[in-house]
């Protein structure tokens, strides 16, 4: 999750929602991971499959908040979904506090289908995402083995979702992405939707709600800049607050900011 501006590349259509039902079924795919976030309200994340990752540093971006492990910042809703929370708070020397999730060293994986239901936040500021890096990122650096972006949103596009990769020769503001954008002054956080990547060995697909708006190739790197999609990546899911790119909040921006997760699954292709 790295700030810059994207290409935009606009989806034929578009629907409400789409994706596997209450279960697993998915058509030519094989869940492979999932979480569905069942548990009693209140409850705190299975830490088999998610790592909080702590911390005020702005992880490279200048964010804001400070991401803890509290079930006020993240929790079961006692309904099958998992709320993310973004508070307005002192807290150890930051003025927000938030989650930020990780699946590193519990779930990693190459190729295959990434997708999420999740209805994110609005407002100046906000900046909700899910997306992967790749295993050894942080003994390597960033963005040497790559980053790809399912979906990002910055609170002052409401209607807009970007896709996007990082890697070495491509990252930050030089990022190979594209944008969704709803029609008709629709917004994301107004209903839940489904965000998707279909990722294959040298072509990466983005959904929404079932609609391709977006696939990418080695064709599409800069002359000389390096692939780096064969291999491992392991999985984030955050709500950041203020950063380079989406900016700070302002008087404009409601707190607490909220954002509801029904699930994460991960498919291989092949029939169940």
């Amino acid at each position: 999750m790295d700030a810059g501006p994207h290409s935009v590349e606009m989806p034929e259509g578009g629907s409400d929602d789409a994706g596997a039902g209450a279960g697993d079924e998915l058509p030519g795919w094989k869940l492979v991971w999932n979480d569905e976030f069942e548990g009693a309200k209140g409850g705190l994340l299975d830490a088999s499959r998610w790592v909080y990752e702590t911390g005020g540093s702005g992880f490279g971006n200048n964010q804001l908040e400070f991401d803890t492990d509290r079930a006020e910042n993240a929790s079961l809703d006692g309904n099958g979904e998992l709320t993310i929370t973004a508070i307005k708070e002192s807290y150890m020397g930051r003025s927000y506090t938030s989650v930020r999730l990780k699946t590193q060293g519990k779930f990693e994986h190459a190729y295959g289908r990434y997708e999420i239901r999740v209805r994110i936040p609005f407002g100046q500021g906000m900046w909700p995402a899910f997306w992967m890096l790749g295993v050894d990122s942080n003994n390597v650096g960033w963005p040497a083995r790559g980053e790809i972006d399912i979906i990002e949103n910055i609170g002052r596009e409401p209607d807009t979702i970007h896709g996007t990769l990082h890697g070495p020769g491509y990252s930050g503001t030089n990022g190979i992405g594209a944008a969704s954008k709803l029609e008709g002054g629709k917004r994301f956080a107004d209903d839940y939707h489904v965000f998707a990547i279909e990722w294959e060995k040298d072509v990466i697909r983005w959904y929404v709600d079932g609609k391709l708006f977006q696939t990418r190739t080695p064709q599409d790197l800069p002359n000389g800049s390096k692939w780096v999609y064969d291999h491992a990546f392991f999985l984030l899911l955050n709500l950041a607050v203020g950063g380079q790119w989406p900016g700070n909040p302002d008087v404009t921006t409601p707190f607490p900011q909220t954002m509801k997760v029904d699930y994460v699954r991960v498919y291989d292709r092949g029939s169940r």
